[in-house]
């Protein structure tokens, strides 16, 4: 009893040892997700009843042939494909770090021959012992024996549990890593199509300006004939038209690699991209409600990933930290032996068993669980520092892009006005060409600067659709 009391002693003492000496983890304060403003603006007083970042996508998106291309999309995306491996695998952790809390049970067999020196203990020993009466030990002594083996780590600090649980924050993280890709890619498939339409429409333009060259081409010539202007104005019309007809294919070859884009979001082969072009520039922008930033905490996939990343390393480090502990192990086998197989059914006689517990802890030479240890502190940080930056760039995403959508409105009223102008203009001077009142240059100028503003005005409308989906995006939406 004094022994065991002994033994009991020690082991108390090498737990107090090794214990006292395991480091603390680096504490951070996280101000930045403690100090997340009550609003984006001083202008706009967000409410938290409105937020157009819980709005389902279906309900987002009115446009059935956009809504067809986001739907493939999601059914077919490599990027999505990739994303979705990744849960798999982070899925296999846990189970394998699950799997470790429980006992590990093998089965096997084995045979062997061993021959002890005749002047050895155990060699003298088997000289002089019968196996039965009259049957003296064989020599050399063959070993067959069959069973089952367990071995079975106590998780007395919960390290394991606490691995474990890193390891569900870890997967729990790539699942938000899907929404946020989901988010991403339908943000990706709708400011494409948009641009798609924009491109559309622009090819219209330049084909509606080339049929205006066209006209302003046989006026001057007819002028010129009629010795009304010169060879001069001629050569320059047909530049123009020239230079309105290369643009055209340009911009054709911009439709062609923007449907190409599409269909690689979709995860297909090159083919036509449906599309309504004719209702582009009367379709009005879905209104937005961005609610109020402490939101886009629970709302954007990327905050979420970030934090259970952050909750991983933590724990991590937490279970780093009890490397630093004992750990106990218990083992066992329990099976047959023998040295004839024909022996190994004669039982209890042949009945075999261990059982074993093991306490033991790093005393000396702990350089490699130190940097273990060090390792997992840093990356600790270092997902804090990630936290933060993600939640201060979504503020300064929707802020930026509230802004933006006031601009952009009135720069497309503006450009609306110049556009209507221009237009009136290019009439007037026309009229003026054909009577020699003016000069083939303003005729050229009016028509340069009504191409310029109908193209930028196409552009606007572009800008404006493709602003409301990234504010959508940057407030959680598109992921539902």
């Amino acid at each position: 009893m004094k022994i065991y009391n002994k033994y009991i002693a020690a082991i108390a003492l090498s737990l107090v040892l090794t214990s006292c000496k395991a480091p603390m983890a680096t504490v951070i304060k996280d101000e930045v997700k403690e100090n997340v403003p009550q609003n984006f603006n001083q202008e706009d007083q967000g409410d938290a009843n409105n937020n157009s970042g819980t709005t389902p996508w279906r309900q987002f998106f009115t446009d059935p042939n956009l809504v067809t291309l986001i739907e493939t999309s999601l059914k077919n995306n490599q990027e999505l494909m990739i994303t979705l491996q990744e849960i798999e695998i982070a899925k296999s952790g846990v189970l394998a770090k699950k799997g470790k809390l429980t006992p590990t049970v093998t089965a096997g067999i084995g045979a062997g021959l061993k021959k002890a020196g005749r002047y050895t203990s155990e060699g003298a020993g088997d000289a002089t012992t019968e196996i039965e009466p009259g049957k003296e030990m064989p020599d050399p002594l063959g070993n067959f024996e069959g069973g089952l083996m367990a071995n079975w780590e106590i998780d007395i600090w919960k390290k394991l549990r606490t691995e474990k649980e890193a390891a569900v924050a870890h997967y729990l993280s790539t699942v938000e890593g899907k929404n946020f890709v989901l988010s991403n890619l339908i943000e990706e498939v709708a400011d494409n199509y948009y641009e798609l339409l924009a491109l559309d429409n622009q090819l219209d333009i330049i084909q509606q300006y080339i049929k205006l060259q066209q006209k302003a081409l046989e006026i001057s010539k007819i002028q010129k004939e009629a010795a009304a202007t010169t060879e001069l104005a001629v050569k320059k019309f047909e530049a123009e038209l020239a230079k309105s007809k290369a643009t055209e294919y340009t911009i054709r070859q911009e439709i062609t690699e923007k449907e190409n884009q599409i269909n690689a979001l979709c995860g297909r082969y090159p083919q036509p991209i449906v599309r309504t072009k004719e209702d582009f520039m009367t379709t009005i922008p879905q209104t937005v409600y961005t609610g109020i930033p402490s939101q886009l905490l629970a709302n954007r996939p990327d905050i979420k990933q970030a934090e259970l990343e952050l909750k991983s390393s933590k724990l991590d480090v937490e279970a780093a930290r009890k490397e630093f502990y004992p750990s106990l192990e218990i083992s066992a086998t329990l099976g047959l032996e023998a040295f004839k197989p024909s022996y190994l059914v004669k039982m209890p006689e042949s009945i075999a068993y261990n059982l074993a517990g093991e306490l033991a802890g790093p005393l000396i030479n702990k350089s490699a669980i130190k940097a273990n240890f060090q390792t997992a502190d840093a990356r600790q940080i270092q997902a804090l520092y990630e936290y933060d930056k993600t939640i201060l760039n979504a503020y300064l995403d929707v802020a930026n892009l509230m802004s933006k959508v006031k601009n952009i409105d009135q720069y497309y009223q503006l450009k609306a006005q110049e556009t209507k102008s221009l237009e009136q203009s290019i009439d007037i001077a026309n009229q003026l060409f054909r009577n020699s009142r003016a000069d083939y240059l303003e005729v050229l100028l009016n028509q340069r600067d009504a191409l310029d503003a109908k193209m930028e005005l196409v552009e606007a409308k572009e800008k404006q659709l493709s602003t409301v989906v990234d504010i959508y995006k940057s407030l959680g939406g598109g992921w539902k």
